[in-house]
């Protein structure tokens, strides 16, 4: 499989977020060419701010490799990761990030900085950015356009 195919299943992921009325975004953990690790957000739902997909996708791959060093694992994520998730991913020793749209609003894989290839930090993490980017980002349009719709609609009721 090429990193289009992971991210079309990160994709999946996504959907079903939004499926929930979460923020579409989903990610993926690969490790030798197989899906170890799987999330979507669940904040909204769930009340809990750490709940990105990324976070709940590294938890599930530690789960099932047995160990919190994610070495040999790529991580496909349909959002450029924030603060808190490029933290956790340097800390889970993740070994690649393949993302697909930036996040101009707190993107830390190179937007507005990049922790993920900070030299200051014992890890890095290489990344590929715009792996269907333009798909991911047009997840995200829609759905918040479909929120801005809706907040309209109340409003003028």
């Amino acid at each position: 499989m090429q990193h289009e195919d992971f991210m079309q299943l990160a994709i999946e992921e996504a959907k079903k977020a939004e499926a929930i009325g979460e923020v579409p975004i989903g990610a993926v953990i690969v490790r030798n060419g197989e899906v170890v690790g799987r999330g979507y957000n669940l904040r909204e739902t769930q009340k809990d701010p750490t709940l990105h997909a990324e976070m709940i996708a590294i938890r599930e791959a530690s789960e099932r490799l047995g160990g919190w060093r994610l070495i040999g694992c790529t991580l496909y994520v349909t959002l450029e990761p924030c603060p808190m998730c490029a933290g956790a991913i340097v800390q889970s020793r993740v070994e690649q990030v393949v993302y697909g749209a930036t996040d101009p609003k707190a993107g830390c894989a190179g937007t507005l900085m990049n922790l993920l290839e900070d030299p200051r930090f014992n890890h890095q993490v290489p990344t590929i950015h715009g792996v269907l980017g333009d798909e991911c980002a047009q997840l995200l349009k829609d759905f918040f356009r479909g929120l801005r719709k809706k907040r309209k609609d109340l409003a003028s009721n």
